[in-house]
């Protein structure tokens, strides 16, 4: 919908980025910046022990670094971020220092968060649930894709429930993100694609929500362009710095958008079939976006119609309507132009458990964001058979 006169909103983006060929080498003059002279890592086993990346960032920090926190799986849990803090506090550490993709920053999060407050992180759950700044944080993503570096939110897997937790907080908002584009050229193809499209999510999202605003459009639209044209290529040839740079420019850029203008139904599918069925989030947006923006289109086809023309389609002579029916059928066609999946049915999730995950879904914050108000989970059950089958 066309912004009114009566527009209002708010805008904050606190995180220093700093990007360049090379520039995770400023990590220690990054983090004495801060005020931080004991700070542990926090990163994956794959990262410490199959690559010289944290082993490089360790050598920058020098003395700066009292240890490395290396046990965050693909999809983090209650347990991690409570086991991470307590090694950072036995090694005296006053901050904490991310290496990796969305995983590693969350949980980076969650330790920042106990170790400024104590207790355990299902203690702050939810919005808004604290009152001062966390120790700080410094992110060194090696993926182009969560925005995790620069947003006040942190989604953790409570392994039990199989169910996934938000803790949104702009007291949580890390402090610095260095995006080195050096840093991400050993990042798979498919992985490439699949985090790609998590950002891809974000711009769109952060365009059709409900609390959209000009300067989150602005950064979206930008990211979008960006995204449609060099992913293509860092999937393709992952030794490309340009493409690899300007990859994760475009998933900052989507990060700040959403972190101001929220996201919606797209990732309220992809928080609950990634909880029950263990898919990744980014390969779970890219299945679930077209779908979603069909179904948005009967109240939101201008914003999606936006979203087109970022995409590059030509849509002088299209109506709204068929210009955001447009931009959904683009994205099952970049969806397969990457290699990505483009249904539940691919990704294994069983057809019998579409309804318990609208249950879900409905219940997750993104829900209340999206564009299109939902109020019955028998609306998500729609897109989801949809997104099952790919049948329109």
């Amino acid at each position: 919908m066309p912004y009114t006169e009566d527009l209002s909103f708010l805008f904050f983006t606190p995180t220093r980025i700093v990007y360049g060929v090379n520039s995770s080498r400023d990590a220690g003059v990054e983090l004495r910046n801060l005020g931080c002279t004991k700070a542990v890592i926090v990163t994956d086993a794959f990262l410490y022990e199959k690559t010289d990346i944290v082993k490089k960032i360790e050598k920058v920090l020098g003395p700066l670094c009292v240890g490395v926190f290396s046990d965050v799986p693909s999809d983090s849990g209650l347990h991690v971020v409570n086991n991470g803090y307590a090694y950072a506090k036995s090694r005296g550490a006053e901050g904490v220092v991310s290496v990796g993709g969305g995983s590693a920053i969350d949980t980076a999060k969650g330790i920042a968060i106990l170790l400024k407050e104590g207790g355990k992180l299902e203690d702050y759950q939810g919005f808004q649930m604290l009152n001062r700044k966390v120790v700080p944080h410094l992110c060194i993503p090696t993926t182009a894709g969560t925005g995790s570096e620069v947003t006040y939110a942190a989604v953790i897997k409570d392994h039990e429930k199989h169910q996934k937790l938000l803790f949104g907080d702009h007291h949580i908002i890390p402090d610095v993100a260095i995006l080195d584009p050096v840093l991400t050229v050993g990042l798979p193809p498919l992985m490439t694609a699949a985090t790609g499209a998590d950002a891809l999510s974000h711009a769109i999202e952060a365009i059709t929500s409900a609390q959209r605003e000009p300067i989150a459009d602005a950064l979206a639209l930008h990211a979008i362009r960006l995204i449609k044209k060099w992913l293509p290529i860092a999937v393709k040839n992952g030794t490309d710095l340009n493409a690899r740079g300007q990859m994760l420019i475009a998933a900052t850029l989507a990060g700040v958008a959403f972190g101001n203008a929220q996201v919606g139904m797209i990732h309220a599918i992809a928080h609950t079939i990634g909880a029950r069925h263990g898919v990744h989030h980014g390969t779970a947006n890219a299945v679930a976006m077209p779908y979603v923006m069909r179904y948005n289109n009967t109240d939101i086809a201008e914003e999606n119609a936006m979203v087109a023309e970022a995409l590059g389609i030509d849509t002088r002579k299209m109506t709204a309507e068929a210009a955001g029916l447009a931009a959904a059928d683009a994205i099952i066609a970049f969806d397969k132009e990457l290699g990505l999946p483009t249904t539940l049915k691919e990704l294994g999730v069983p057809e019998s458990d579409l309804a318990a995950c609208a249950q879900v879904a409905i219940a997750d914050g993104s829900i209340v964001y999206n564009g299109k108000p939902v109020f019955d989970p028998a609306e998500i059950l729609l897109v989801l058979r949809e997104a099952w089958s790919g049948k329109k």
